[in-house]
C-alpha cells in the first residue's frame, strides 16, 4: 500500500512541477545557494512564509513513505535518515533538472535545499516513533548475525532407527 501511496505522491509532485506555465514572465534560474531564499524573505513574513513553506512541503512525504515502501523495522535511524534524506535529494534534482526543459518553469538550488530539509523533517518527526509503535506489536527476534546459538531443531515424529536394523539391511556380500 505504502508503494501505490509513493507512486501517486510522485504523480502528482511530477505534474505540479513540471507542466508548463503560461507565464508573460519568469524570473531567471539561481545557481546560488540561499539566495532565493533571501529574496523570498524581502516579500515580507508571510510570503516568504508560503514560498518557502511551499518548497519544504512539496516532498517532505517521501520522508515517510520512502521509509514505509522498504518494510523494514530494524535499521540504525541515522543510516535510515541518511538514505531517506539522498534519496530525497535525488528526486529533487530531477526535479529541477527536468524543469530546464519545461516552459515557465526555472531552476532553483534552494528548491534543491528546501526539498531536501522537508524530507529529513519529516523522516525525523515521524519515522522513528512509527517504527518504535510498529516493533512493540512485533514478537523479538535477534538480529541478523547476532550470536544466538540455540538447540538444533528436532521432528518429534520421526524416531532414530536402531543401528542393528540399518546394518542387517546392508548386503553382506562384499
Amino acid at each position: 500500500m505504502s508503494g501505490v501511496l509513493l507512486l501517486a505522491h510522485l504523480a502528482l509532485v511530477g505534474w505540479f512541477t513540471l507542466r508548463p506555465l503560461d507565464v508573460p514572465w519568469a524570473a531567471s534560474s539561481n545557481l546560488t545557494p540561499l539566495e532565493g531564499i533571501r529574496a523570498d524573505l524581502e516579500y515580507g513574513p508571510v510570503e516568504a512564509a508560503r514560498r518557502i513553506g511551499s518548497a519544504l512541503v512539496l516532498l517532505a512525504p517521501l520522508g515517510v513513505l520512502l521509509p514505509l515502501a522498504g518494510g523494514r523495522l530494524t535499521v540504525s535511524p541515522l543510516a535510515s535518515l541518511a538514505r531517506t534524506t539522498a534519496v530525497g535529494a535525488l528526486v529533487s534534482l530531477a526535479i529541477e533538472m527536468l524543469q530546464s526543459g519545461v516552459a515557465g518553469q526555472v531552476v532553483n538550488v534552494d528548491s534543491l535545499l528546501l526539498n531536501s530539509a522537508g524530507v529529513a523533517l519529516a523522516h525525523l518527526a515521524v519515522v522513528p516513533a512509527l517504527r518504535a509503535r510498529l516493533r512493540r506489536g512485533q514478537p523479538y527476534a535477534p538480529a541478523p548475525g547476532a550470536d544466538s546459538q540455540g538447540s538444533t531443531p528436532r521432528i518429534s515424529r520421526v524416531g532414530i532407527a536402531p543401528w542393528s536394523d540399518v546394518l542387517s539391511a546392508v548386503p553382506r556380500e562384499y
